[in-house]
């Protein structure tokens, strides 16, 4: 019988879908609308809350010492069960940050470390976690194995986004938004739980063979020495600046200039990722016929399609931010999985954990920056009273434009670049 269909294997399999729709609710309550309304609650301003939401770009760098922890004898499966618990606890406490006894200095200071934090933790085992829980699924059945485990999580999370947001939003007609923060926290506490006993069902990992320490100097001889995987350092740069420029101002923007509620986000965040649930298994599959990065670009184009529309979304034309929320969730599909699955087909194995590192580590720093850079447009444009030369404009539309740029560079990057690379079947 093939290893891969053994019933350990299969078990393992299902747990990892499971753990991953358990983390992915928790990632849904720490993003966009829920996340903007905390932060808008405490005080800080439009800018702010955009660089605070691109603190994942920041926490990537960190993943560099997954390259010195892996050298460590010790387990994964322990290691990944320990730091992402503790990660979703501090995403816990950032809905309790209005109850401190704190001022607005000190619960902006408090929520950014708790982010920090949270985000540090996650990155830091989440290459390790990729590597040991995909130790169960065949390699020639990755990205319909991602693909699946993607549709779970987007039909369960739709589900479950409808409910919090319907939630919240009682929540607020009562003018009880203190309240909506404590349900929330209590629901990723139990999410926390639930996401620990999924981990704890997949199988523990190989036993490290023993042989010749590899030197760090080997270790970057065989990534970044590599041109072909340079080639995914460009990509995901410009990936990571085409998405950093624009998304963490957009809960606001929705917010706010739109004037949505939390449902009604929900409502289509949910449409969104319906449809992306019925494209997921189709562009899995294009992906493991023609290659990782043909599914990539895919997921580039409908990406760039979604910034194009955003450009044109105003107060008069709210209904726009549906289209771009669909074209930007669809994208998902192509870039979400692939990002990964194309360091295989250009890393050799052994260094498949450290190569992921060092490409989100990269990649994390050129995104934080571009949020950085997008908030300081974003504040200048709301200074001059939304206006660019006499003409009427959110800093959000012009934001979207930068983003639109920079993926039609990255698209024509895949097919000039990447594409012409000769792959490995690992």
């Amino acid at each position: 019988m093939d290893t891969f269909e053994t019933p350990a294997y299969r078990r393992a399999r299902k747990a990892y879908v499971t753990q991953c729709a358990m983390e992915y609710f928790v990632s849904l309550l720490v993003t966009d609308v829920f996340l903007a309304k905390l932060l808008s609650n405490i005080g800080i301003s439009d800018g702010m809350v955009g660089i605070i939401s691109s603190f994942i770009t920041l926490a990537f760098v960190f993943q560099f010492l997954t390259i010195f922890i892996v050298k460590i004898n010790v387990s994964a499966k322990k290691l990944v069960m320990l730091v992402d618990t503790i990660s979703i606890f501090f995403f816990m406490l950032l809905y309790l940050t209005p109850f401190l006894p704190l001022g607005k200095t000190g619960k902006t200071i408090f929520l950014m470390v708790c982010i920090l934090l949270a985000y540090v933790s996650k990155y830091l085992v989440m290459n390790i976690c990729f590597a040991w829980a995909n130790s169960f699924v065949s390699p020639h059945k990755r990205a319909r194995f991602s693909a699946n485990k993607e549709m779970v999580s987007l039909f369960s999370g739709m589900i479950f986004t409808a409910v919090v947001g319907f939630v919240i939003d009682r929540f607020e007609t009562k003018n009880n938004l203190s309240g909506s923060f404590l349900f929330i926290a209590v629901a990723i506490l139990i999410l926390n739980i639930c996401n620990f006993i999924a981990y704890a069902m997949i199988g523990k990992d190989q036993p490290k063979e023993k042989k010749e320490r590899v030197l760090l100097s080997q270790v970057f001889q065989k990534t970044l020495g590599n041109r072909k995987f340079r080639s995914i350092i460009i990509l995901t740069v410009l990936w990571d600046m085409a998405r950093y420029f624009s998304i963490g101002f957009m809960g606001v923007f929705k917010n706010k200039e739109l004037m949505m509620s939390v449902f009604l986000v929900q409502i289509i965040n949910i449409a969104a990722n319906l449809i992306r649930l019925f494209i997921s298994k189709p562009m899995g599959k294009y992906a493991d016929k023609h290659s990782f990065s043909k599914g990539f670009k895919l997921g580039l184009c409908l990406a760039a399609a979604g910034f194009f529309v955003n450009i044109f979304t105003s107060g008069a034309t709210w209904f726009l931010i549906i289209i771009f929320t669909i074209l930007y969730n669809c994208a998902f599909a192509g870039t979400n999985q692939n990002s990964f699955n194309m360091v295989y087909s250009y890393v050799d194995s052994c260094y498949i954990t450290e190569a992921m590192a060092i490409k989100n580590c990269i990649g994390g720093l050129f995104g934080f920056g571009a949020s950085v850079l997008g908030s300081k447009i974003l504040d200048a444009v709301q200074n001059h009273g939304n206006l660019l030369f006499g003409v009427p404009v959110y800093g959000q539309q012009i934001l979207s434009g930068i983003s639109f740029g920079i993926t039609v560079v990255a698209i024509i990057f895949v097919g000039k670049v990447v594409e012409k690379q000769k792959i490995m079947i690992q």
